[in-house]
């Protein structure tokens, strides 16, 4: 194992504070318990949006707090969800009295200790609302879930969500249109390789030369099959056939068309699937109207990819379009 790290159980608190360092204009750390918070946070009057979830999959969390999208990342051990304790710091630090949006994957951890951490925060006084991401069209149960896993989507749900915070929304109509997007958003990946968990020191799978694993999770869980190499072409309609069938979407909506990297996979690999799968869309009648490539939630250095779907609608469109400010994800419109 060759990794620019200093010592493995060091790896998750020494990059987030790195993270920090390196945004300190965006964002606020706290080292123990870790989470990292908004630089002006609480904001006055306004719902807060939380996430998190195991390391391993940055920017996600972490790079994604900021204006018009999360308020706190809570970043578990590597694969391993955050516990309850930075969970309810979090929230205490962001909580400005409108309540806090918890957007939680959907792991058995994450969603046990993201429970725990809400009857906490509301014995406090806060209050707290969850929504659920389970977009991962591959599997319906695997021994890391209870139903559809969390993965890609899970970008798109917290910018929406984020920007409905950010224009005055209360708690629940924030996490009405989270819910909305959750329901409308689909996402499939593939893996070439395998990544390299730290505290391991070898590879989580093995994958021969000329073997990939369609419907991979972002930890590395089985996926659908194995298959032999394919072109990008090929991959591209395994992942976009799964999700259009799965989404249902048709002739004459339009949509948000995702290709996310999982770590390891240069940018010009990732834009040939996104073509692939875009004429694939337009083919079938679909109007891409947005788009989103790169290394957004990623599996440490796993050679591969995922293609998210996400049908639009007026509001959808205008929350996405909404100005951003954060590490990984930021414009201004």
């Amino acid at each position: 194992m060759k990794k620019l790290i200093n010592a493995a159980a060091d790896v998750v608190a020494e990059s987030v504070a790195g993270f920090a360092a390196a945004n300190e204009r965006i964002v606020r750390i706290s080292a123990d318990p870790l989470f990292v918070t908004r630089a002006d946070s609480p904001v006055a009057g306004k719902v807060a949006v939380l996430s998190g979830g195991g390391s391993g999959h940055e920017p996600m969390p972490v790079g994604f707090v900021g204006y018009g999208m999360l308020d706190a990342g809570v970043p578990g051990p590597v694969f391993t969800s955050p516990s309850p304790d930075p969970i309810v710091a979090a929230t205490r630090a962001i909580d400005s009295g409108a309540g806090v949006i918890y957007l939680i994957l959907n792991y058995t951890g994450d969603i046990l200790n993201f429970e725990i951490a809400a009857e906490l925060a509301e014995m406090e006084g806060i209050e707290v609302a969850s929504v659920v991401v389970n977009d991962d069209v591959a599997v319906e149960d695997s021994t890391f879930t209870a139903g559809r896993r969390g993965v890609a989507g899970t970008v798109l749900v917290s910018k929406i969500a984020g920007a409905a915070a950010e224009r005055g929304d209360t708690l629940e109509e924030v996490a009405l249109i989270a819910q909305r997007v959750v329901h409308h958003v689909r996402t499939m990946g593939v893996a070439l390789s395998a990544s390299v968990v730290p505290h391991v020191g070898k590879p989580s799978f093995e994958l021969d030369e000329n073997e990939l694993e369609i419907g991979i999770g972002i930890h590395g869980e089985p996926g659908r099959y194995r298959a032999a190499m394919m072109s990008a072409d090929q991959v591209a309609d395994h992942l976009l056939d799964a999700v259009v069938q799965d989404l249902k979407i048709a002739t004459g909506e339009r949509a948000l068309l995702f290709v996310n990297g999982l770590g390891g996979t240069p940018e010009s690999e990732l834009h040939i699937v996104y073509g692939r799968a875009r004429a694939r869309l337009e083919e079938a009648g679909v109007e891409v109207i947005r788009s989103l490539v790169g290394n957004f939630v990623t599996s440490l250095e796993m050679r591969g990819c995922s293609i998210t779907v996400l049908r639009l609608d007026d509001e959808m469109t205008e929350l996405w379009d909404a100005p951003v400010d954060t590490a990984r994800l930021r414009w201004e419109m």
